[in-house]
């Protein structure tokens, strides 16, 4: 597969509580040359993703002891940004947004197909290895894709996975206005509805830490087209 490591089958955690459909992946992940630990309660699943190395999680949202908005909320809090596709049979708008707005990088709703899953596992992984390239710098911001951090003017900015994944976003594509609907589909890959808000309070979000504390501003506002990441505007 392009762009994905191939010296070690990759890791992935499946959180899944019902027997058939955690088979069902497991199965067609291995035989698709993934290593895949399983876990059926949230707790157990919680404790794997901290403890071991995993390269995605797939993450069901309805489980006993601890659901997926939980273990979601935790690693992302902790600064765990590891790629986490969520599974549900939820299909409301407003579960979905829930779980982008934890920071989930994609999200699938059951009954799925195989084939799918595979696709879109693969496509945040590959992501997520594209974006370890290397360091951009903007004005005093530094973003070491490789790590995962953001510092500004030498200090540490706490973002969750969404908020960095929006950051690198910008940074890689300074001086270009954004349109809201684009930063959906190149951040959250899916499109929302026009009423959906997700956009704006991610970057409102971002701008609390990476642009408020700081002199100079550089994340701007074209108001009615979208957003500029620059750092010679006034």
């Amino acid at each position: 597969m392009p762009g994905l490591p191939t010296l070690a089958p990759m890791r992935v955690l499946l959180v899944e509580d019902e027997a058939k459909t955690a088979a069902f992946v497991r199965r067609g992940l291995e035989e698709n040359g993934f290593t895949v630990f399983v876990a059926t309660r949230g707790d157990e699943g919680l404790s794997l993703a901290r403890t071991e190395p995993f390269d995605a999680i797939i993450l069901d949202i309805s489980l006993p002891v601890l659901d997926g908005f939980s273990i979601l909320a935790a690693l992302r809090e902790s600064g765990n940004k590891i790629p986490v596709l969520c599974l549900t049979a939820r299909d409301a708008v407003a579960e979905k947004v829930k779980g982008l707005e934890l920071g989930a990088d994609d999200y699938l709703v059951k009954p799925f197909s195989f084939s799918e899953l595979l696709a879109r596992l693969r496509t945040i992984l590959r992501r997520g290895v594209q974006a370890r390239d290397h360091v951009i710098r903007v004005a005093d911001l530094e973003i070491d894709l490789r790590r995962l951090r953001a510092t500004r003017d030498g200090q540490r900015l706490e973002l969750t996975a969404k908020e960095f994944n929006l950051l690198a976003l910008f940074a890689q594509r300074q001086g270009e206005v954004l349109s809201r609907t684009m930063i959906a589909e190149e951040v959250w890959d899916v499109n929302f509805d026009s009423d959906t808000n997700v956009v704006e309070v991610a970057i409102r979000r971002l701008r609390k830490k990476m642009d408020d504390p700081f002199p100079q501003k550089l994340l701007h506002t074209f108001r009615g087209v979208g957003y500029v990441f620059e750092s010679n505007r006034p």
